[in-house]
């Protein structure tokens, strides 16, 4: 039986930890002058349930203004560096020989090159110089879900070949110091950076010695006319986050519809599900999952564990709940979800089987 099947993920983070306690002190001293209710805003930090996150560079770096040019001088080496990390990691687990993947899919929302980052990437992983490159950017938190979908779609037409999916993203280094708004405060209190790797490939299942997780169909939904909620916005000094307050109560009206019309699409019944992997956009994102699904917060614990250790570090924090969800959940063949929402507004679910 052909089937495309989950290889290997790996996981980095950049060097720099930040206990949440250090970054509500950091906001209290940046945003002081300028927001006349921080006061009543700072309980945030604590309501994200994050106790700590990797940087990019130490807090001392974001208490002053940097150019667009010096930000992304850095997003260069250090995205480039974690993506190596998670990759090597993806691939030593997947035992798989780099030199045999057939194609890679580089997902990237903070910091932008050309050639993409995949370029050099696949130089340093020792990769086929004809390996079929896609860089895909501007998905931001939705970048994981639709990127492995995309991945998907790619190893069928290439059987046995493996694809990697590499999602890096440095969303600190888009902090705008002279940036005083509510939306730059939650960012403060939510945002951190990571990279995470996922080898996939098309195969014959029969022969394999241990469980893999199964892909199967993928439902992508675009909401009109949303692109308030959710992005950047391109400034003289970089990337000025776009954070709408509305995401949560977006999630909560329409994730029911959402994954209803979807299971209709993948002819299942919704109550077949048994798998949830959810990208932890923040507490009370995930809190809207469990109550529009009408499902106990148990559920999504892992989401909520990778939340509390790393923060929202956007595309590739739903790789990390997938790993840590694989490691913990023993196999069972029923059907799972993996949710994601991100720019556009949009949503993302991708069916499997585990």
């Amino acid at each position: 039986m052909n089937a495309t099947i989950i290889r290997g993920i790996g996981t980095a983070t950049p060097p720099y930890e930040l206990l949440q306690s250090d970054a509500k002190t950091f906001a209290s001293q940046m945003f002081k002058d300028d927001l006349h209710d921080l006061d009543r805003l700072l309980p945030l930090f604590k309501n994200t349930q994050i106790e700590r996150r990797f940087l990019a560079q130490p807090l001392s770096w974001f208490g002053q203004p940097h150019t667009f040019k010096e930000a992304n001088e850095i997003y260069l080496d250090v995205a480039l560096s974690i993506s190596e990390q998670a990759a090597r990691q993806a691939i030593e687990r997947a035992k798989i020989d780099p030199a045999d993947i057939g194609a890679i899919l580089f997902l990237s929302s903070t910091g932008i090159a050309t050639p993409s980052l995949d370029a050099p990437l696949m130089q340093r992983l020792g990769m086929s110089s004809h390996a079929q490159r896609i860089p895909i950017w501007g998905l931001g938190c939705a970048g994981g879900v639709s990127g492995l979908a995309r991945a998907q779609q790619i190893a069928k037409t290439m059987p046995n070949k493996p694809v990697l999916v590499v999602a890096t993203e440095l969303c600190t280094l888009t902090f705008q110091a002279n940036d005083m708004s509510k939306a730059n405060l939650v960012a403060v209190s939510l945002f951190a950076d990571g990279s995470a790797a996922v080898v996939i490939e098309h195969c014959d299942t029969s022969n394999l010695e241990t469980p893999h997780l199964q892909l199967l169909e993928s439902h992508s939904t675009l909401f009109p006319n949303t692109e308030y909620v959710m992005g950047w916005d391109l400034v003289n000094s970089g990337l000025m986050v776009r954070f709408d307050r509305s995401i949560p109560s977006l999630v909560l009206e329409h994730l029911p519809s959402l994954f209803k019309e979807a299971c209709q699409a993948w002819d299942i019944e919704p109550n077949s599900v048994q798998h949830f992997v959810a990208h932890p956009g923040g507490a009370r994102v995930l809190a809207a999952y469990a109550e529009s699904m009408q499902l106990p917060q148990e559920k999504f614990r892992h989401a909520y564990q990778i939340l509390k250790h790393h923060g929202n570090m956007s595309s590739p924090t739903v790789f990390f709940v997938l790993e840590k969800y694989l490691r913990e959940v023993p196999p069972s063949q029923k059907p799972g979800v993996m949710l994601t929402w991100g720019p556009g507004f949009s949503a993302e679910q991708l069916l499997f089987q585990w």
